[in-house]
């Protein structure tokens, strides 16, 4: 892994194996705590749920302390530069972690922090999430070369994480969506030139689901798109998940979601409940997936940067 997790294009496929069972030795003790004596900053620009508590909660249990600051106390690009925050953070945090709108401005924060970032979600990706739902698959014996991803929905960050996890396992993702929202081209080139999973794209969600180990949602709508949700509604409503169209997928079939999610939407009550959900499975492996990846990224950092020298002056009188 790079000093970053920006993407999952940041993680070498010989990786994947030794970050699963990191996650697995963390998930079942709490004696090892390699981020005592680190802080974290937490920037949260967009609302958050399973990111907010796994990373919180996450980094105490690694011994680390983390301050959660949102956008109305920041200013990101308005009351100050990025430059400037992460400049200012810098110098006071060992690890950034930040879920924002323009994936620049994670890019900047990376740049010019000298800490490790982390990707909690941008509009471009969401790593994060993806590296988690890896994680499930396999606690569910299903993680395997050849293994079916089909993604009925927009071509979204989620989506694009996917295709970017393509590159780094031999998986086949199929995303199936409407004309119009597909997923970021740069990324789907970059995938496909790695050459390591297959990826395809379609309007046929039918067609998507019919051979997939695992039937894969999201919203249709993301924050940011609230002025596009009736157009959307209207292009994706026969793109739902639903009992119909799990029928046409393999009886085997794991049907995940990101969360959160618009039931009678882009899924059905009875899909999300339903005995092939493995949806909040998923959610609760976000705190031990992340528990890995900043533990190795910290302790990757903290090889890196010897601390400073100098003495302790005691000026008690």
């Amino acid at each position: 892994m790079t000093n970053h997790l920006l993407t999952i294009f940041d993680v070498e496929p010989d990786e994947l194996d030794s970050l699963f069972t990191l996650a697995d030795e963390l998930r079942l003790s709490d004696a090892y705590q390699p981020l005592a004596g680190t802080s974290a900053a937490l920037i949260f620009q967009k609302p958050s749920l399973r990111t907010r508590v796994s990373f919180e909660v996450g980094i105490g249990q690694l011994g680390g302390r983390s301050v959660a600051l949102n956008n109305d106390g920041i200013g990101i690009g308005t009351r100050e530069s990025v430059y400037d925050i992460a400049k200012t953070l810098g110098g006071m945090v060992q690890l950034i972690v930040a879920r924002l709108f323009e994936h620049t401005v994670i890019e900047q924060l990376a740049e010019h922090s000298g800490v490790p970032v982390v990707n909690a979600l941008t509009d471009l990706s969401h790593p994060c999430q993806v590296l988690a739902d890896l994680y499930t698959i396999r606690q569910y014996d299903r993680l395997r070369p050849g293994l079916t991803v089909a993604f009925v929905g927009d071509g979204n960050n989620v989506a694009n994480s996917w295709i970017e996890a393509a590159s780094i396992y031999p998986l086949n993702f199929i995303l199936a969506a409407p004309d119009g929202y597909g997923p970021d081209a740069a990324t789907l080139e970059r995938a496909r030139a790695a050459g390591v999973g297959s990826i395809e794209i379609t309007n046929d969600p039918i067609a998507a689901v019919r051979n997939a180990d695992i039937v894969y949602g999201d919203v249709w709508t993301s924050m940011g798109q609230e002025t596009e949700a009736a157009a959307r509604n209207a292009a994706f409503a026969p793109f739902q998940i639903n009992e119909g169209l799990m029928t046409e997928a393999p009886e085997s079939c794991l049907v995940m979601h990101c969360l959160p999610a618009h039931r009678g939407e882009e899924i059905t009550a009875g899909v999300i409940d339903g005995p092939r959900s493995i949806i909040f499975d998923q959610a609760e492996n976000r705190l031990h997936m992340q528990k890995a990846l900043v533990a190795r990224l910290v302790s990757h950092w903290r090889t890196n940067h010897e601390p400073h020298s100098g003495r302790l002056v005691n000026s008690i009188t």
